[in-house]
């Protein structure tokens, strides 16, 4: 009896708690206003937290319509995000989101709600989880398809060190899971008895629809259509789905059942970018990251009426469809970034000849070498930093190989506000030790149209073409194609004192400043376009005539263009001094590229003073 009466009156004392709960929730400030930590999430009831979905995918159109930033991904995991704290003891268990797009609602609810406003802004928090912004970051993400294998390091660490009854859990897409280095994390983790759950959120789409096998067999399953063995039972996964990731109840229930069950486990949710949001629904490309645009409707802001020099990609694009056309040879590669690379043009109009591979950018690398072994002429697109993952393949089945493939680097350069994971700041360093490798960087987009249409004419070598992100300089573009000699450079104006040597887009900011500055006829300017092979007959007339050189890049000092012409000089025992502008040995943040210019101190006034100090030391 006395049992009875104990259970009862701590049942009224639960019934009074989430009365005065509910009530407290039920201001019109909401809920999500009284979240500050996951802890506040678990205290909650489901109709509860439905109510909380809403107002968190309020909050991040709200904030990204006017802020801009990676929208879709993080709408279409709202339920997904509140039931994984929910269900889980964050951040005591581990929990990764692959590439981080999706990760804005994990973020607003770990406590970063009050300054989510600064995302992506110079010296606010980071578009991607960071370790060091937040306990709930377990891993820092921004490339993709990092996060099996990072879980897995980590459940298995936990193993190592005796630690039990903790859960480690990464979030995946569609896309990325199709990913090489997925795939090995996947071969592995099935070969353990590694506490993990991995979630595949599927919705189809990464930042272009997802291509592939794999991506046709998740159809089938989705649909029901599938061959009767599932691929990631054979991989030894337990596994669960497709569930309706929009759920919340569902998902809380199929979460805390997987709780309890040991061993590798992979939950396939199916999700729809965007949610929330028709336009964003309806055009999930587009509204991967779109911009700003009107919170109420969807629409996006208009461009301006003025008329614009092109995008460097959009030049890239329609040159390489206008070279096809006259050149049956040639084939476009890119790894899930058609839209984003302008390779959309030539898949549109000559598709046969244009190749999506997926987030796989070994692969395209090596393909594009199997291409040019067999005498076609392959445009290999991929971001600067993309690049990175494909280091072997350019040494081993490239460049050794001495294959002409033709590797178009976008996005070289600062790129702004995805920050540190994304900035195309190493490629003319870790290109340039690579032997038989040519690497070009166009002033402005006649250049890119001439060189392109130079390297299909034939090159003896493989070469890298480095452009940035944004728009170029040049409102009449489209222009007759001329060849370019390899190794050539360019004498842009003469002077007697200083000669200023730039490689790339950045040397439109120093012409500009040479209209601008003190004793202007006593400054030289060198357009050198190649960093490799390097102009020497045009240098040892630079060290001969000048008294002081300065060499500039949006790349890194150590390594790059300046370390170039700081080791030809050298050679030749040249003792005129070098300045060297370009970005330290440190990592940078996101901002603005003006910002980040500023900071990286290559900014157009930094440039000016020394110049103008350099002149008034005689």
């Amino acid at each position: 009896m006395k049992n009875r009466q104990s259970y009862t009156i701590k049942h009224a004392i639960q019934c009074l708690n989430t009365l005065v709960l509910r009530n407290f929730f039920s201001m019109p400030k909401g809920i999500l206003q009284h979240i500050s930590d996951p802890k506040d999430i678990r205290t909650l009831e489901i109709v509860d937290l439905i109510q909380l979905a809403q107002e968190l995918r309020e909050f991040i159109i709200d904030i990204v319509a006017t802020k801009e930033g990676h929208l879709g991904a993080s709408l279409g995991v709202v339920e997904l995000t509140i039931a994984l704290h929910y269900v889980f003891n964050t951040p005591k268990d581990k929990l990764i989101w692959d590439v981080g797009h999706q990760a804005y609602g994990h973020k607003i609810l770990t406590g970063r709600r009050e300054i989510f406003n600064t995302n992506r802004q110079l010296g606010g928090i980071s578009g991607f989880p960071k370790r060091s912004e937040s306990l709930y970051d377990d891993f820092g993400t921004g490339h993709s398809s990092t996060s099996i294998s990072a879980i897995l390091g980590m459940a298995l660490a936990s193993q190592i060190k005796g630690i039990k009854n903790m859960q480690h859990i990464a979030v995946i897409g569609d896309a990325s899971i199709a990913s090489g280095m997925a795939f090995e994390g996947l071969n592995h983790a099935g070969d353990t008895n590694a506490n993990i759950l991995i979630i595949l959120n599927d919705n189809a789409i990464g930042i272009d629809p997802s291509v592939g096998a794999l991506k046709k067999y998740l159809t089938n399953v989705k649909k029901g259509t599938a061959k009767d063995e599932n691929i990631f039972e054979c991989l030894n996964f337990n596994y669960s789905g497709p569930m309706d990731g929009h759920d919340l109840a569902a998902l809380i229930k199929e979460l805390r059942r997987l709780k309890d069950i040991e061993g590798p486990k992979l939950l396939h949710i199916i999700t729809t970018k965007g949610k929330g949001l028709q336009k964003a629904e309806e055009n999930q490309v587009v509204y991967h990251a779109p911009g700003k645009f009107n919170k109420e409707t969807g629409d996006l802001w208009p461009k301006t009426s003025e008329i614009q020099p092109p995008k460097y990609q959009d030049v890239f694009g329609h040159t390489l469809v206008e070279l096809a056309e006259n050149n049956e040879k040639i084939v476009g590669i890119t790894p899930a970034m058609p839209t984003g690379s302008s390779l959309k043009y030539m898949m549109e109009q000559l598709p046969e000849r244009a190749f999506d591979v997926g987030i796989a950018e070994q692969h395209a690398v090596t393909m594009a070498g199997g291409m040019a072994a067999e005498g076609l002429v392959p445009f290999c697109n991929i971001y600067s930093t993309f690049l990175q993952r494909a280091y072997d393949q350019i040494i081993h089945d490239v460049a050794l190989q001495n294959l002409p493939v033709i590797f178009c680097l976008d996005r070289a350069g600062l790129v702004g506000q995805d920050g540190a994971t994304h900035h195309g700041i190493y490629d003319m360093a870790y290109l340039r030790c690579i032997p038989n490798l040519i690497i070009f960087a166009p002033l402005n987009e006649i250049e890119l149209r001439n060189i392109m249409f130079t390297a299909q004419l034939g090159l003896e070598h493989p070469i890298a073409i480095r452009y940035p992100r944004g728009r170029g300089v040049t409102l009449d573009w489209k222009q007759n194609f001329n060849k370019i000699p390899i190794g050539i450079s360019q004498e842009l104006k003469k002077g007697t004192k200083i000669a200023v040597l730039s490689i790339g887009h950045i040397g439109n900011m120093v012409s500009d400043l040479l209209k601008d500055v003190n004793e202007r006829d006593q400054i030289g300017h060198y357009n050198m376009r190649f960093v490799k092979p390097l102009d020497t007959l045009m240098l040892q007339k630079i060290f001969s005539t000048y008294e002081s050189v300065i060499t500039i890049e949006d790349g890194c000092k150590m390594g790059g263009f300046g370390s170039a012409i700081l080791e030809y000089a050298n050679e030749i025992h040249s003792f005129v001094p070098i300045k060297i502008f370009g970005i330290e040995d440190v990592f940078i943040e996101q901002g603005t590229v003006e910002e980040l210019h500023k900071i990286s101190k290559i900014d157009i006034s930094t440039l000016k003073n020394y110049i103008n100090n350099l002149l008034n030391t005689d």
